[in-house]
């Protein structure tokens, strides 16, 4: 039966059971994707507290298969009892990393971990339902709450378990109560702008434009630049003064004339964009199908022992946080990761804290992956782009807009040497605001989508976390996407776009947002130091190590046909 390809799971039903946000997002996205949804089934077992998901009728599979099953739970294979959102987030080191611009830790006020575990949930699903029909074993998956919390801090933990005295953020100290050293800035008309560079040069040139003293620009520099991996930007009281002594139109021209990108911290309620069809922008590649499922490259999928994507290769052209993340999500699920870097490598293999020979927060988002070299501004560098992605079912990407074409190579070129690719792009704004575009980078993307006021208290004015949230939820989303893609290229017979954006976390964030719901107490202890979490047997599920850092462990469990019994829900 063929099936649209942005609707790859037309046909499937899906029993769930539970009433809880993950639950709640993961129905939402399956339905999404083309399935209808049966609930009313009574409470979640005991062994999946936050609710269960499980494909009961899938007539486009051929035979008498088994079919996926996913159970979510809140403490998972953590010995630390969870009940809720707020317990994962105090026992998981989410408060610890929050609360660093501040002092001391805090809650995020959005269920942010629940909001990851519904899209790796729904994941689990697809990429089973894509292993079935790729002729391998029967998946039964679990998660957690808490595996996606754990995920979502990586990058926070290998930093903390390899730079003695980061895990705690201790060694500095507290804000003076009352000061606003940390952005958003706050115009002279009272309006809160977030700016976002990432060269000296520019951030040199729109300071400088304000009247800002040289020495408080110099000063800065690095904890703004550094803000993405410490969760702190204290900056020097004369850059607040200098915005507060302009208004915001004067603000936001210096910073055009710099090159700067800046938005406006919007409220809550800030009307957006209708989303697109498809939150995932799936189409077809091409209009020519070819019949089959997609093959294997050495063979049938190799089952449940090398997860859903065993035996699939995903080539990726990625930086910073989202892309890669992303990418190391597909490796997780079983996937070949093979990455395409400038030549002498990606130069964030370099940025310390090193782990050995390479640094600890590139290990967190890219261990386990292949690397080739190639210089894409030169026509042998892009002729090897396109050679890798010739013997690859994915070509994954986060450039800047108009980059795939400059380099020619865009979802046309790819088309023209694999007709069956996913050819995913994992963007920042997509449609929500018009070009020319501002950076689409977390913080911007907190603050133009209203997500950074969620987080604040009742009369606060809205502020960014500093934790990377839209970062790694936009790369589950990706993540999400390329599976999602690869289903529909193995029912239509041909190639699939994916693109997704940054944007469509702020947006997921905000939707999945209950104003009248009340958090549940919290009974679980709060994690103050990431380190001393990573080293505590109760966790010791939850990571792994190489012997000179510690990162977070896949955020599912697969389990093989035999030690399982099938039942009725």
């Amino acid at each position: 039966m063929e099936t649209p390809a942005s609707r790859p799971l037309d046909g499937t039903v899906v029993r769930a059971l539970g009433d809880t946000v993950p639950v709640r997002v993961a129905v939402a996205r399956l339905r999404a994707l083309g399935c209808s949804i049966e609930t009313g089934g009574g409470p979640p077992p005991l062994d999946a507290p936050a609710g269960r998901l499980r494909v009961v009728r899938a007539p486009w599979i051929p035979g008498d298969q088994a079919l996926p099953d996913c159970r979510i739970g809140w403490s998972g294979p953590v010995r630390v009892p969870m009940t809720g959102e707020r317990d994962v987030q105090a026992a998981c080191g989410i408060m610890q990393v929050h609360g660093r611009a501040t002092g001391e830790p805090r809650a995020l006020r959005i269920d942010y971990a629940s909001v990851c575990a519904g899209v790796l949930a729904a994941q689990t699903i697809t990429a089973g339902m894509l292993a079935v029909l790729r002729g391998g074993a029967d998946v039964r998956a679990a998660t957690s709450v808490a595996q996606a919390a754990a995920l979502a801090l990586t990058q926070y933990v290998a930093v903390a378990t390899t730079d003695p005295g980061s895990g705690s953020g201790s060694s500095r100290p507290d804000p003076e109560p009352g000061a606003e050293r940390t952005p958003p800035f706050r115009s002279a008309d009272g309006v809160r702008l977030e700016i976002e560079t990432f060269r000296a040069e520019t951030w040199l040139r729109f300071w400088t434009g304000l009247g800002a003293e040289r020495s408080a620009i110099v000063a800065g520099w690095p904890p703004f630049q550094q803000r993405f991996a410490t969760g702190t930007c204290d900056l020097p009281a004369g850059l607040q003064a200098a915005v507060a002594a302009r208004d915001h139109l004067a603000v936001r021209r210096a910073a055009e004339d710099a090159g700067v990108s800046i938005v406006t911290v919007n409220d809550a309620g800030t009307p957006l964009p209708p989303p697109p069809g498809s939150p995932w922008r799936l189409r077809p590649l091409s209009d020519a199908p070819s019949p089959g499922a997609v093959p294997a490259p050495d063979g049938p999928s190799r089952g449940v022992e090398g997860g859903p994507l065993a035996g699939l290769r995903v080539v990726e052209a990625t930086n910073r946080v989202q892309g890669p993340l992303a990418g190391h999500v597909l490796g997780l699920l079983g996937a070949d990761v093979v990455r395409v870097e400038p030549p002498g490598g990606d130069p964030m293999r370099g940025v310390p804290p090193m782990a050995g020979e390479c640094s600890a927060r590139f290990l967190a988002l890219n261990r386990g992956k292949g690397a080739v070299e190639a210089d894409l501004k030169t026509e042998a560098g892009r002729e090897r782009a396109l050679r890798l992605a010739a013997s690859s079912e994915v070509f994954l990407q986060n450039w800047a807009p108009g980059r795939a074409a400059r380099f020619g190579l865009d979802a046309a070129a790819f088309a023209a040497v694999q007709p069956r690719l996913v050819y995913a792009y994992a963007g920042g704004w997509g449609e929500v605001l018009p070009a020319p575009q501002p950076m689409g980078t977390d913080y911007l993307v907190q603050a133009h989508t209203g997500v950074a006021a969620l987080l604040s208290p009742p009369g606060a004015p809205p502020t960014p976390t500093l934790m990377t949230i839209i970062d790694v939820l936009g790369a589950l989303i990706s993540a999400e996407g390329v599976v999602a893609g690869l289903l529909a290229a193995a029912r239509i017979g041909t190639g699939v776009q994916v693109e997704t954006g940054l944007a469509d976390a702020g947006r997921l964030l905000r939707e999945s947002h209950d104003p009248g719901a009340r958090a549940a107490a919290r009974t679980a202890p709060v994690v103050s130091d990431l380190a001393a979490m990573a080293a505590d047997p109760a966790y010791a599920a939850l990571f792994e190590t190489d012997g000179a850092a510690v990162y977070s462990r896949a955020p599912w469990t697969f389990t093989r046909p035999s030690s399982w019994q099938r039942e009725a829900i």
